[in-house]
């Protein structure tokens, strides 16, 4: 059965930088695309990077040129590394691979 867990979410202040980790279990995640979603208070789930298997990535335009994903197929990992958060960053980051999904890392991003 496959699993995702994500870890790395925490309290930063503007400008600073993060980054979360999404560990597979049950594949080789360099098998299987993994997607990286976040949802705000109040806000639908909205989508924010993909890497496929391929090691292509694609980002969302709201953090397109700050966020970067890579993968560390060692440990069975993807890393989404977050430059220059804003407080509109602020929400509970999920990784996917069609209906399997994380439990969520909280990343607040408040002065």
């Amino acid at each position: 059965q496959v699993q995702l867990v994500e870890s790395g979410g925490g309290l930063v202040q503007p400008g600073d930088r993060l980054i979360l980790s999404c560990a597979a279990s049950g594949t080789l995640i360099s098998r299987i695309p993994i997607t990286w979603y976040r949802q705000s208070p109040g806000k639908q789930r909205e989508f924010v990077a993909i890497m496929t298997t391929g090691a292509v990535s694609n980002y969302a335009d709201s953090v397109k040129g700050r966020f970067s994903l890579s993968r560390d197929n060692a440990k069975n990992t993807v890393h989404l590394q977050m430059n220059s958060l804003k407080p509109e960053d602020t929400a509970v980051y999920y990784c996917n691979w069609g209906a399997i999904w994380g439990q969520g890392t909280l990343v607040t991003v408040s002065s």
